[in-house]
């Protein structure tokens, strides 16, 4: 689950039904499944990777 605080701050957690069905798939190597949360002041690198072009223009708006 992927979320962003009111702070700012961006939080990732894996689900813990899939840490224990799936603990060797990660979403990136830098993020190995695991119950602790990550956490980062700027958006995961491997997430903004997803984000369609032009879908930040749009809403900056």
């Amino acid at each position: 689950m992927l979320t962003e605080e009111d702070n700012g701050e961006y939080l990732f957690v894996y689900d813990e039904m899939y840490v224990q069905s799936y603990p060797n798939q990660f979403v990136t190597f830098h993020m190995p499944v695991t119950t602790k949360p990550y956490r980062s002041k700027r958006l995961f690198p491997f997430f903004d990777g997803l984000i369609p072009e032009g879908w930040l223009l749009e809403y900056s708006r």
